[in-house]
C-alpha cells in the first residue's frame, strides 16, 4: 500500500535537511552535515548535486521508501529571477536559471534540481515554494534614490509567509501583517492581503544589524573605508554579510551566549544587543508606514525570537502599533510541505515559472 509521502529537500551551504511528511504529519527528518573537505572538493555548487543526492538516497533507504510511496517532491527555492509568492512546478527554465548562477550562487539553488531528480525517479512532480526572491513589491518601493539602482525584494519569504499563515491560517489573505524574521540575517516585511508589498532587505545592507550582518551603514564613512583599504567587491560582501553586526562588536554570533553575557552584567554586550533590537523596532515602524498604519498583527519569528529578552524589548517599542505574536524558530520544512499540499488539495493553482 502506498504511504502517500512528500519528500522535502532543503540544501544549505555546509548541511542539508531532508524530511518525509505524510497525512499532515512529519514522519521523519534528518540533518545531513558535510565536512569542509567534502564541500571543498567541488569547484562549483552545481558540481555538488550528485554527491548530495547520494546522501539523500541513503536517508530514503534508511526509511525503506519505495517508488509508489512518494506522491510529490519539493525543494527549497533558490536565487532565480524575481517571482510572485506561491508554489511552483519545477521546469526547464527554472533549472537553467538556477544552474547559470545569473541571479546569484547559493546551495539553495540545488533544491529544485535535486527535487526534479527524485521526482523523475518516482514518476511524480517536483515543486518549490516561496523562494527568497519572492517579489510582490509596489513599484514605488523599488525607487532607491539613485538612477540606475533599484531596491530589490530579497527576504526570508518562505518562513515569513509560513509564520503569517501559522497565526492567520486561511485568513492570511484578508489581513495586513508585519513579519520580522530574526536569525543570522534579519528581514522585515509588510504583507498586505497576502502580498509582500515592501521589505527591509538585510542581504543588500538595509535595516537592522544582525548577528553577522551590518544592516544599513553611514554611506560616506563606509565609502571612505572602501577607498582607504582598497576593498574588493568580495571583501565588501564579506563585511556586510559575515563580519558585521554583533560579531563585529563582540566576536560572537551565538545569540544565546550574547544574551547570557548581557544578562550577567556585561554592559557593552547588552548595549549592542539592545542596539540590534532598537533597529529592528525601527524597521517594524517603517513597515507600519508602508501599510498606512493599518496593521492587524506583528509577528516575530526566526531563531532569535526564542529570546524572551528580545521579544519583550520589541514589544515595548511596537505593541502600540498592533498586537504582537511570536512564532519562534523557522518552519521551512513544514512550509515547503504545506505549499505542495495546498496545490495537491486544489486550494491553489501551481504557478508556472
Amino acid at each position: 500500500m502506498s504511504r502517500n509521502l512528500v519528500l522535502v529537500i532543503n540544501p544549505g551551504s555546509t548541511s542539508g535537511k531532508v524530511a518525509l511528511f505524510g497525512n499532515g504529519e512529519l514522519i521523519s527528518e534528518k540533518v545531513i552535515r558535510y565536512t569542509a573537505e567534502e564541500i571543498g572538493a567541488f569547484k562549483s555548487i552545481n558540481d555538488q548535486q550528485a554527491f548530495r543526492k547520494i546522501k539523500i538516497d541513503e536517508y530514503l533507504n534508511e526509511n525503506d521508501v519505495k517508488k509508489g510511496d512518494i506522491i510529490a517532491v519539493v525543494g527549497r527555492g533558490g536565487l532565480s529571477k524575481p517571482i510572485s509568492g506561491g508554489t511552483y512546478l519545477v521546469n526547464k527554465d527554472m533549472l537553467e536559471d538556477l544552474a547559470s548562477g545569473e541571479y546569484g550562487s547559493h546551495a539553495s539553488n540545488l533544491g529544485a534540481s535535486l527535487a526534479q531528480a527524485f521526482a523523475d525517479e518516482y514518476g511524480v512532480s517536483a515543486y518549490t515554494v516561496d523562494p527568497v526572491v519572492v517579489d510582490e513589491m509596489h513599484e514605488i518601493a523599488r525607487i532607491s534614490g539613485l538612477k540606475g539602482i533599484e531596491r530589490r525584494s530579497v527576504f526570508h519569504a518562505l518562513n515569513s509567509k509560513a509564520a503569517a499563515r501559522a497565526i492567520l491560517a486561511e485568513q492570511y489573505e484578508k489581513y495586513n501583517v508585519i513579519v520580522a524574521h530574526m536569525g543570522g540575517g534579519i528581514s522585515v516585511s509588510a504583507h498586505q492581503y497576502g502580498k509582500v508589498i515592501d521589505v527591509v532587505n538585510g542581504i543588500d545592507g538595509e535595516g537592522a544589524y544582525s548577528p553577522e550582518r551590518t544592516g544599513g551603514l553611514p554611506l560616506i564613512t563606509f565609502a571612505k573605508k572602501i577607498i582607504e583599504e582598497s576593498l574588493s567587491l568580495e571583501q565588501i560582501k564579506k563585511i556586510l554579510a559575515g563580519e558585521g553586526g554583533i560579531k563585529s562588536y563582540t566576536g560572537e554570533i551565538d545569540m544565546r551566549i550574547v544574551e547570557e553575557k548581557a544578562l550577567a552584567g556585561d554592559m557593552d554586550t547588552k548595549n549592542y544587543l539592545d542596539g540590534m533590537c532598537y533597529q529592528v523596532a525601527k524597521c517594524i515602524g517603517e513597515m507600519a508606514i508602508v501599510l498606512q498604519g493599518n496593521v492587524d498583527v506583528i509577528i516575530l519569528t526566526g531563531g532569535i525570537s526564542y529570546s524572551a529578552y528580545v521579544v519583550e524589548y520589541l514589544k515595548s517599542y511596537v505593541n502600540w502599533i498592533a498586537h504582537v505574536e511570536v512564532v519562534p524558530g523557522e518552519k521551512e520544512m513544514e512550509a515547503l510541505y504545506d505549499g505542495v499540499m495546498r496545490v495537491l488539495n486544489k486550494q491553489e493553482e501551481a504557478q508556472i515559472y
